[in-house]
């Protein structure tokens, strides 16, 4: 046993800690969120994909109570007749559209004979640096819009909604958030103008489908995580091995050498070199 005694040594234990901590992030935090990012965006492509094959639909039909959502169908084209109620309009700030910084527009629409919605009329460039520009209102009156449903999203944490600028904004376009701010019930998931529709703003281009490099991060992170433990593995071979071949020199240092003729000492370096190989 005590020949193994030094795997117990601090430096040992610590090592063990970190590796094991790496693996455990590697296959519980760090892969599966980079496979999960790669499952959302071809879920995401997958519904792209197929809206642009598919006629608009009437809204009522994918959303046809106050409390409908209808996630699995993000980005079909829907037909919509009813009125802005431009009195909700909130801003949603920090978006990044082509690069560049944009205020989105949200306006609540109450349908006719279904749910009021959250419409985003598309964007505008601040002004002055981050102030908001001068917007057109919606137009009154009863219109039909055609757009594309999109799923909430999630509150922006630590950044509350505030006003500025003659209007309230917010960091996301979370429904339940605006829906609180501004006081009126929205259904569950919200409306992005296609171009040319009455109240329309600059439209909101599509995502480009690409898959992205998710899913090679993910399968990186868990080769990573397998890696990790085998080169524990091997050290502790190596420092045997070597242990081993010390100890068996040392021995026949002491058998050739008489005791008031001690052998030459190991440097430190040669001791690297013997376990883990000569640098060229």
């Amino acid at each position: 046993m005590r020949r193994w005694a030094f795997l117990l040594r601090p430096q040992w234990l610590a090592l063990y800690v970190v590796v094991i901590a790496f693996a455990y992030l590697c296959f519980t935090v760090l892969a599966p969120w980079q496979l999960g990012k790669n499952t959302s965006t071809t879920r995401q492509n997958d519904q792209i994909s197929r809206s642009l094959d598919a006629a608009p639909v009437p809204l009522t039909t994918v959303l046809p109570q106050q409390d409908s959502a209808a996630p699995d169908e993000q980005w079909q084209q829907v037909t919509a007749t009813g009125r802005y109620l431009p009195e909700g309009q909130v801003l949603a700030r920090l978006r990044l559209i082509d690069g560049d910084p944009a205020f989105e527009v949200l306006v609540p629409f109450a349908v006719d004979g279904g749910p009021t919605v959250l419409v985003d009329r598309g964007y505008v460039r601040p002004v002055a640096g981050s102030q908001v520009p001068s917007i057109d209102a919606p137009p009154t009156g009863t219109v039909t819009i055609t757009a594309r449903l999109r799923d909430t999203e999630g509150v922006a944490r630590g950044k509350d909604p505030f006003e500025a600028d003659g209007g309230r904004q917010v960091y996301s376009i979370n429904i339940d958030q605006i829906s609180a701010l501004t006081g009126i019930p929205l259904a569950g998931s919200y409306l992005q103008l296609v171009p040319d529709q009455p109240g329309g703003l600059t439209p909101i281009p599509l995502p480009h489908l690409d898959s992205g490099p998710f899913l090679s991060y993910g399968i990186q992170w868990i080769a990573f995580g397998i890696i990790a433990p085998i080169g524990v593995g091997y050290f502790v071979l190596s420092e045997i091995r070597v242990r081993r071949q010390e100890k068996a020199a040392a021995d026949a240092a002491a058998a050739d050498h008489p005791v008031d003729e001690p052998a030459a000492p190991v440097t430190t370096e040669q001791k690297l070199a013997d376990r883990y190989g000569k640098r060229r």
